[in-house]
């Protein structure tokens, strides 16, 4: 362990994966290190015995759910947007062979009461039950807005500049209503809170292409995929990469010591009396806890169940968004269900999450709205954890710290941080115009 290396990663949660293998193929010299004796981090997957373990403090789950290694329980279960960004780095890097992808079944938001399906084009607009006829046409007409437009030809801006019209201000041009505003602010464009309509209107239409492009490229019901087995493959197939680039991993590394000189710059780590020289640290907020802040605190419960979520047309996988108006909330919640039908649970189980930035101390009643939708349950467990930002200047001590996961079930936030945390390292962009047909074998 005594040698020098360009950047050491500390952690294999997905975050820190990804940028160690973005780094390795990049031919950075990587050091890959983790205090415990498995990959993923807060971001793991269990099987059920273990499941039991962390939440029942018992050794095995009864029997009558099955078997144990049948389960694969992701602990921040996420969707991917299927022409995102995350699909382009996996792409870009060929971690695509490492992995097995299926389109998920269904998007649905709850508005006015009822879980319905996520209308998103002209088409779906006028079919939607979730919309009288005038606001049907109205929608309709916005999609198709939305659809042609396209940031190089001005012809298709209606004379508005995106850049400087907010997104309120847009809408109150095709004269939507509240609800409508609600879904397609936080089931189309995916933004976790409402500060976007007093913002430029461009990232909210740029959001909804993106849900339309990935629906139309797989031709489905929803716009995202997710890996058969699970997320706990994930880190591990990104692990691999920097493997076959050079990189060098460590597992069960007790009490990994940032050290750093007198100027207050990392200048590497120690572990069991070995020090490994860097000049750059990139780590999740646990291995430098002095250097982050708390931000919030996410409330989850994890159920297992026999039966799809009601309302959502045996959707075997389904995510289900609860914009935060329609509960009186600050924050969303999120609904995510996967079953057999993607490996991570025996034939007839499905595993559903409900999850939101808490509010109170108690999660069992915070969440009833989501746990409501999901009908009768036959185990669930109750979770809360602290969600952490970094506060240090990593230009004055070269340490590059992820953000906590957040509540949301799909990955467009997640990836964010981590492309803006490899720019920061690397002093790049990470170009993702990759050839998107290069994994459609592989998603199929």
């Amino acid at each position: 362990m005594d040698e020098e290396y360009e950047v050491i990663v500390l952690g294999t949660g997905l975050k820190e994966c990804i940028l160690s293998g973005l780094l390795s193929v990049d031919g950075v010299k990587v050091l890959h290190m983790d205090r415990n004796d498995y990959y993923g981090g807060e971001s793991t997957s269990l099987n059920l015995n273990q499941l039991w373990k962390k939440f029942r403090r018992e050794e095995k789950a009864p029997e009558h759910l099955g078997a144990s290694r049948d389960y694969n329980v992701d602990m921040m279960p996420k969707f991917m947007m299927g022409n995102g960004k995350l699909v382009r780095t996996l792409i870009h890097t060929d971690v695509t062979k490492y992995l097995s992808f299926k389109a998920v079944d269904g998007s649905y938001v709850f508005v006015k009461g009822k879980v319905q399906k996520v209308p998103v084009t002209p088409m779906e607009a006028l079919k939607s039950p979730l919309m009288g006829i005038f606001e049907k046409r109205r929608a309709g007409k916005f999609f198709s807005y939305v659809q042609d437009y396209d940031e190089k030809d001005p012809k298709t801006h209606n004379g508005m500049d995106l850049t400087k019209v907010t997104t309120k201000e847009l809408i109150a041009k095709f004269g939507l209503d509240d609800n409508t505003i609600d879904f397609i602010g936080h089931a189309v464009a995916l933004h976790t809170n409402d500060q976007h309509l007093n913002q430029p209107a461009l990232d909210t239409v740029m959001r909804m292409k993106l849900y339309a492009e990935s629906l139309a490229r797989f031709q489905g019901t929803s716009p995202y995929i997710y890996p058969l087995y699970g997320l706990g493959e994930l880190p591990q197939a990104f692990a691999r990469l920097s493997a076959v680039y050079g990189g060098t991993y460590m597992l069960c590394k007790p009490e990994c010591k940032v050290e750093f000189d007198e100027e207050g710059k990392v200048i590497g780590v120690t572990s069991e009396g070995e020090t490994a020289k860097c000049k750059k640290i990139v780590c999740d907020p646990s291995y430098l806890p002095n250097k982050v802040r708390k931000i919030g605190t996410v409330a989850r419960a994890i159920a297992i169940m026999s039966h799809p979520i009601p309302n959502t047309n045996d959707s075997h996988s389904v995510q289900v968004i609860i914009p935060q108006k329609q509960l009186g909330r600050k924050s969303d919640m999120y609904v995510f269900c996967c079953s057999y039908s993607h490996n991570v649970a025996p034939k007839g189980k499905f595993i559903a999450f409900v999850s939101t930035d808490a509010e109170t101390d108690n999660p069992q009643t915070e969440l009833k709205a989501g746990i409501d939708l999901l009908g009768p349950v036959d185990e669930i467990f109750f979770d809360m954890y602290d969600r952490y930002e970094p506060v240090n200047e990593p230009a004055l001590d070269n340490c590059f710290i992820s953000t906590s996961y957040d509540a949301t079930t799909h990955f467009e936030t997640t990836v964010a941080d981590v492309l803006n945390m490899y720019t920061l390292i690397t002093g790049k962009q990470l170009d993702l115009s990759v050839d998107l047909s290069a994994a459609s074998a592989a998603e199929e």
